[in-house]
């Protein structure tokens, strides 16, 4: 792969479909998924024209490029967002996330049982997909709430608290469901409590890092020569966060979260606190952020649309139904209007990178290695899900633009 080669094009495309996007009137990540799905289309149907995009997705290169990309956003989210709002919308949000998770599963696995054929995998990959609709894209999610100028509002930050919930109980789905495909039976409960145990360590050993190393690395820099050591100090604990999290079982992408969460303006001075930050803008929104979300167009497979559209339109419609109601509706009980309760369903249901990452250990693992002849939905079910992620993840901050804009007029 010639790596700024792919660089090039990938940057070109996704800048100017996301102008494109914003000169219409939506989020330029709109604009950037086209680009990823336009992209993909032209090398699937025509592979001499940009030989180099052909198995793109599967490169180890591409991919830590495009984890780079979810690291930074997350990141950025992180500094943007301060502990103590966090806490204070942190209830609200574990309702949010727990409904949200909830009601899209049983959907998921309901809609498995009718569709998929009688096998001794069918209960498996009714799971697959449950679990697939049960998550939220937060690297996704950010990105959107940013575009639209809408992070730090109340409505915001119960979103995106939420979609961090949802990724660390996502774990637990992934767990299950890994177990259930590998050994036919899912963790017992001991597994499940172990899990437990190391996300409150995590949290634990990351609280205290920020709470009380973080402001006196802050006061250290000041005594140091080297330049833009602010910026180095940060990445370093990110970096470090990420890897205890995955050492621990977590996701990387809670670890860069946290990371940033803790790094604010009582960390450093004000200025520093600000030149970090749009160093960190400028270099997640103007170069990581695109390649990872046309990374996302270019998984898009479109046989599934013709060979089983009635699955994959249902699949798209329970994907949007299952978080309006279930994470939209747990934010209506716990108080919040009927609008904002709308608007974080809506908000919670981009899907996207952690989606691909499940269904690629699901193929992994044989769970579509069925006999599939004569059954096009399992021929079908891994580039539906696909479908299904990117779709959810280019309409939804369309609709936002439209439930924000009239809430303003």
């Amino acid at each position: 792969m010639d790596l700024f080669y792919v660089l090039l094009i990938l940057l070109v495309a996704t800048r100017t479909f996301g102008e494109g996007a914003e000169r219409l009137g939506q989020p330029a990540l709109v604009g950037e998924l086209i680009a990823g799905i336009a992209l993909g289309a032209t090398v699937a149907e025509f592979p001499a024209v940009f030989p180099e995009l052909v198995g793109l997705v599967k490169n180890d290169v591409f991919t830590t490029i495009t984890n780079l990309g979810m690291f930074f956003l997350m990141l950025y989210a992180g500094v943007e967002m301060q502990p103590h709002k966090v806490l204070q919308h942190s209830t609200g949000s574990l309702v949010v996330a727990i409904g949200g998770m909830v009601i899209p599963m049983a959907l998921g696995v309901a809609l498995g049982w009718y569709f998929l054929p009688d096998t001794e995998l069918r209960t498996a990959q009714s799971l697959f997909i449950g679990t697939a609709l049960a998550i939220t894209a937060v690297p996704a999610t950010v990105r959107i709430l940013i575009d639209l100028g809408q992070l730090d509002t109340k409505v915001g930050q119960t979103i995106v608290t939420a979609a961090v919930f949802d990724d660390i109980l996502s774990l637990l789905l992934l767990a299950w469901l890994t177990g259930l495909i590998a050994v036919g039976e899912p963790p017992g409960l001991i597994d499940i409590i172990i899990l437990f145990a190391k996300m409150i360590v995590f949290f634990l050993i990351t609280g205290i890092i920020g709470l009380y190393l973080f402001p006196w690395g802050g006061r250290l820099v000041h005594h140091l020569k080297a330049q833009e050591f602010e910026i180095s100090g940060m990445l370093v604990s990110a970096f470090a966060f990420s890897v205890m999290a995955e050492m621990l079982g977590l996701h990387f992408i809670v670890g860069s979260f946290v990371a940033g969460l803790y790094f604010g303006r009582k960390t450093i001075d004000a200025a520093s606190y600000d030149r970090v930050k749009n160093t960190v803008s400028a270099l997640t929104f103007g170069f990581l952020a695109p390649i990872f979300f046309a990374s996302i167009g270019l998984h898009l497979k479109l046989g599934a649309l013709t060979d089983v559209p009635l699955f994959v339109g249902v699949l798209i419609l329970v994907a949007f139904f299952g978080k309006v109601v279930g994470a939209g509706g747990s934010a209506r009980a716990y108080g919040f209007s009927p609008r904002d309760s709308m608007t974080i369903g809506v908000g919670m249901s981009p899907r996207g990178a952690v989606e691909l990452v499940i269904a690629g250990i699901a193929l992994e693992a044989g769970l579509f290695d069925t006999i599939t002849e004569g059954y096009p939905v399992v021929e079908n079910l891994f580039s539906a899900v696909v479908i299904m992620a990117v779709v959810t993840t280019v309409v939804s901050p369309i609709i936002l633009q439209h439930i924000f804009s009239r809430k303003d007029r």
